[in-house]
């Protein structure tokens, strides 16, 4: 629909970049930098990385007159959320032999490796396709990793909504071989055949150009909503009956991020837009994908994300192409209803008679320190568990699907590492907060956000614990920028980024993500957080009704306005 008539310079790094192919291979063969190529770092994204930077030595190394450290960030998809001990393995070893020794769990339930040299990208990424893993899509103008609620009480019917996220992402990955080529030695037929120019590569569903910005799938089942659908560009709420799925509820045209001092830029989350039988699920996805394809901006990224094309265009009209694509028209959406996005943690059973168990791991980080082994434990764990491993949408992790006879020595491996005592002491706000990389490898961070976090919690923690509120799970969301990586429009409290110290403070979402919070104070450092937010804690545990959440209470108390769409949120 849109003309197309100044193209980014994105867009034409990707036309030129035969099938992302670029000058990726020279790049990496070239020892004279730790960098690539600069259209290659662009390119690199859809394999799944990013180049980065350590921005702490950023001066020194100035002064000597080196390059920047360069270093790269792989990011393994994981469709669903779902490991497997094997893989689990795997990474650990990887991030030990080529890693900063560290995994991070993603609020979008993927595997980050930080700190890869380029002269070991090859080897890294060979290593986790190994056991089944890859990286292709998982950054990039493409649809990325699907998420998928972690719930472990609904066993049979996680089963099946874990199955079509499976094969929504299967269907919507990329089709170019450039991926086995670069990375894997691929020498298939097909392969071999294009490098002898007998054939084209070719992408049915994106094109040579792929999609205008990133695309991001979730499915959730009430009433939790821990993969956070609305803030996705498709949001699918499962629907039950008798404990079978028959369908999904579809959502469109959500998304977090923004432009600081660009109000026409804003988070968005998604409209229901009818709903949809199982066996038609990938198709609505495509159909869906497509548009935004064609219809996309291609001219000015900040404005590329599907949220700003359903605005352009009016919801109706874009319902109105996507049931011509498919043919015909969704059924009315289905009852539903969300009461939490956060995590249940601790033990729980499945009606198989296996275990499940949920822990925290702050930021996402998995590492090892004096009296903390986790890094450790979970490797330990998982030389013996028969089960999964489920990356949840919140950063945390669930061994699922455990061995009656495997609870015990789970159980002392936890205590033993002092894993246990972390999740089990903590106050219920530290336990539903979520925090983004940011400094010191981020290049878009402005402040500290992983880092930082725990240290202001402690501080935080004091007020919560003077007033009784340890057992309340206030959402708490910190990022380093406004993009929104830890979703934190959708915090109760949410904390961006804007200086290093300095923090934007967001009010009044819902607890369980079905309404955006809305800017209450600017610019505030670590006294100015505890100023603003003391006395609403305190208004909030003497004030409070029944059951009432705090992003409920202070928009009843009229501390901020309820923000009722995405294009209100800046109001």
């Amino acid at each position: 629909m849109a003309d197309q008539i100044k193209l980014s310079e994105v867009e034409h790094v990707k036309d030129a970049s035969n099938y992302l192919r670029g000058t990726i291979d020279e790049s990496l063969q070239n020892r004279v930098t730790g960098a690539l190529n600069p259209d290659d770092t662009h390119l690199i994204k859809f394999h799944g990385s990013y180049q980065q930077t350590d921005r702490d030595l950023e001066s020194e190394r100035k002064r000597q007159k080196l390059e920047p450290l360069y270093s790269f960030m792989i990011r393994v998809r994981v469709p669903g959320g779902v490991a497997s001990p094997d893989q689990w393995q795997r990474l650990d070893a990887l991030s030990d032999e080529y890693a900063n020794g560290t995994l991070k769990l993603t609020t979008r339930q993927t595997f980050q490796l930080h700190g890869v040299l380029k002269r070991d990208l090859q080897q890294t990424i060979a290593g986790f396709n190994q056991v089944l893993l890859d990286s292709i899509a998982g950054c990039g103008d493409v649809n990325r990793n699907v998420m998928c609620s972690a719930n472990p009480r609904e066993s049979e019917l996680h089963r099946q909504v874990y199955e079509a996220s499976v094969a929504i992402s299967n269907h919507l990955t990329p089709r170019t071989t450039a991926y086995w080529e670069l990375w894997l030695n691929g020498e298939s037929t097909y392969s071999s055949a294009i490098n002898e120019g007998e054939q084209e590569d070719f992408e049915p569903i994106y094109g040579k150009t792929y999609l205008p910005r990133k695309f991001k799938i979730a499915l959730a089942v009430p009433p939790t909503n821990d993969a956070d659908v609305f803030a996705n560009d498709i949001g699918l709420v499962a629907i039950e009956e008798q404990g079978q799925l028959v369908g999904f509820n579809v959502a469109i045209g959500g998304g977090m991020g923004m432009t600081f001092g660009m109000s026409e830029t804003y988070p968005r989350l998604a409209d229901v837009i009818g709903f949809v039988p199982a066996d038609k699920v990938v198709d609505v996805c495509e159909k869906v994908l497509t548009i935004q394809r064609d219809w996309g901006n291609r001219e000015n990224r900040k404005f590329s994300r599907l949220k700003y094309t359903i605005d352009r265009v009016g919801l109706a009209a874009f319902v109105a192409e996507l049931h011509q694509r498919l043919g015909y028209e969704l059924a009315p959406a289905k009852p539903y209803t969300f009461d939490t996005s956060g995590d249940a943690f601790g033990w729980n059973g499945g009606p198989d008679g296996k275990a499940h168990v949920t822990l925290f791991i702050e930021g996402g980080r998995v590492y090892d320190k004096p009296g903390y082994g986790l890094k450790t434990a979970l490797r330990d764990i998982a030389g013996f568990h028969t089960g999964e491993f489920r990356l949840t949408g919140n950063q945390n992790l669930t061994i699922a699907n455990i061995e009656p006879g495997n609870r015990g020595r789970l159980q002392t491996i936890l205590e033993e590492h002092g894993v246990w005592s972390r999740t089990e002491k903590q106050t219920a706000l530290r336990l539903n907060s979520l925090a983004c990389v940011a400094l010191n490898t981020c290049s878009l961070a402005f402040a500290e956000a992983e880092r930082y976090l725990p240290q202001l919690l402690d501080r935080i923690d004091q007020v919560i614990r003077a007033n009784h509120l340890t057992d309340d799970g206030i959402l708490i969301r910190m990022t380093g920028c406004p993009n929104g990586c830890a979703r934190p429009y959708l915090g109760e409290i949410g904390l961006v980024g804007r200086a290093i110290g300095r923090y934007n403070l967001y009010l009044g979402a819902n607890h369980a993500g079905e309404r955006l919070n809305k800017l209450y104070r600017e610019m505030l450092d670590e006294d100015g957080i505890l100023q603003e937010l003391t006395p609403l804690l305190e208004a909030y545990a003497a004030e409070r009704q029944p059951a009432e959440r705090f992003g409920d209470f202070v928009v009843r108390r009229g501390v901020v306005a309820a923000t009722t769409h995405g294009q209100n949120f800046h109001a």
